[in-house]
């Protein structure tokens, strides 16, 4: 698995915190220095967690678990649920639903009203409807598919979630402490580290830093899920 160099870093801005007035003090293991006021990250440091988050995400992939993302704030919102699409993981990127995992049956039973309202408007029951209860159920539906798009094809609860932002993600840090569920975690300056299993210092407000860390942890799932692919093959081979 690779890792970003510290230049990479660098110019993505993973190493910019926020103001000394707003830090956490458990995020002190991970801070180099204070510059102008602003809490700079260690760079080093943030090698060091990035590689042991990659190798637990790798097995985790390996193991056929699935890992769900969880980011909603703006600016990471599309960075996230286009990683998540490419190695086909389920993701929240629009709203956190209360719930979402501590009330999984409920949000399933939700999931399937969307799945049937799309059944509805693609076959002939369709066509009968008139344009004002066509149009009423495409609007319900596209609602709903915002925000459970990204979890339409999961039918357990995930392995582990991989957050940006623990302290405006607080509601899914909870939800998945209080059922055990592995989180790993982009965490700033302004965060208490200890909230999750695996914690990555860095910048979680800029869409640069996001897109970078995104990358190298994907990549790692990517590399999981291959390596479960080939051992899959090698096993049929062996049996035939």
């Amino acid at each position: 698995m690779q890792l970003p160099s510290y230049k990479e870093l660098l110019e993505a801005g993973v190493h910019f915190g926020h103001l000394k007035s707003k830090w956490n003090p458990k995020m002190a293991p991970y801070i180099f220095a204070q510059r102008k006021g602003i809490h700079i990250i260690d760079l080093n440091a943030t090698i060091r967690q990035l590689e042991k988050a990659q190798r637990a995400l790798f097995a985790l992939a390996k193991s056929g678990r699935k890992i769900m993302y969880v980011a909603t704030k703006k600016q990471a919102r599309d960075i996230v649920a286009n990683a998540a699409r490419s190695v086909n993981m389920p993701y929240v990127t629009e709203r956190w639903l209360g719930g979402m995992l501590t009330n999984f049956a409920t949000i399933r039973r939700s999931v399937k009203k969307m799945q049937h309202i799309e059944q509805l408007l693609n076959d002939e029951r369709g066509a009968s409807m008139t344009k004002k209860e066509r149009l009423t159920l495409t609007r319900e539906r596209n609602k709903m598919e915002k925000v459970l798009g990204g979890v339409a094809n999961m039918q357990r609860l995930p392995a582990a979630l991989y957050i940006v932002d623990i302290h405006h993600e607080h509601l899914a840090v909870a939800e998945a402490n209080r059922l055990g569920i592995r989180t790993f975690a982009m965490v700033d300056t302004n965060s208490d580290p200890t909230l999750v299993d695996f914690p990555i210092p860095a910048n979680d407000d800029s869409s640069h830093s996001v897109e970078i860390i995104t990358r190298y942890v994907t990549e790692a799932i990517r590399e999981g899920l291959e390596a479960r692919k080939s051992e899959k093959a090698s096993m049929g081979e062996a049996a035939s």
